[in-house]
């Protein structure tokens, strides 16, 4: 499990990174809501750790955008914040789990492999832009809800671009993704899969457009027109 930790206190975050990588789930760290949106906006993460007392905005904030974009990584919120009343609206916000500090570190990590059980934070959500949808559990893309076949590969450069739907995806990302980091692929291989992909999607009647960001990457959106 990839887990992102939002949280301005600099040495709780680097005790819960640390632990969290022995136990097997890397992590990484952002120190305010402006970071934390930054890294949900280029890479993919299993699982988030909200603060909500953070120094440029309060949590829920960042809490609601993702969610209001439709983003289904499980969200744990680690507060100080106990009140029943403050449980209540992390909760009605979109939150998955809420801990309250101090806690039992054996506890945070109980409750995040609990929410990598539950389907949403499996992936298990339907995606959807214009007329286009994608079950990402059953990996399966429909048109129109009729259903049609698309590679491995192409079903992969389609996730990532709908869950980031009008925003860039980087193709640095996109290569990670598909081939690992570091992997040996050819100059053009991201190309191909893009091209290939848009080919599928216009034969197909998709009112979906694929951008090209020359020197960035790619994004998805509803055709215009």
């Amino acid at each position: 499990m990839r887990v992102l930790i939002v949280e301005d206190n600099e040495e709780l975050a680097r005790l819960v990174v640390g632990g969290l990588a022995k136990a097997g789930h890397p992590a990484e760290h952002a120190a305010t809501a402006a970071e934390a949106r930054h890294m949900l906006s280029v890479d993919t993460y299993d699982a988030v750790i909200l603060d909500l007392g953070l120094p440029d905005a309060d949590g829920l904030a960042v809490l609601r955008e993702m969610r209001a974009r439709q983003d289904p990584t499980a969200i744990l919120v680690l507060t100080a914040r106990a009140g029943v009343d403050d449980r209540v609206e992390g909760l009605r916000s979109g939150a998955d789990d809420y801990l309250v500090k101090p806690f039992a570190f054996e506890e945070l990590v109980a409750r995040l492999e609990a929410l990598s059980r539950r389907p949403r934070a499996m992936q298990g959500l339907v995606l959807t832009v214009a007329n286009l949808s994608l079950d990402t559990a059953g990996k399966q893309a429909f048109v129109d809800e009729v259903p049609h076949v698309l590679s491995a590969r192409e079903l992969a450069v389609l996730e990532m671009l709908m869950r980031r739907k009008g925003r860039v995806v980087p193709k640095k990302l996109v290569e990670d993704q598909l081939f690992g980091a570091g992997g040996d692929l050819s100059s053009n291989a991201v190309e191909v899969y893009v091209h290939r992909l848009r080919k599928q999607l216009a034969e197909r009647g998709a009112a979906v457009t694929i951008h090209t960001v020359r020197g960035v990457g790619y994004m998805i959106a509803e055709a215009k027109g």
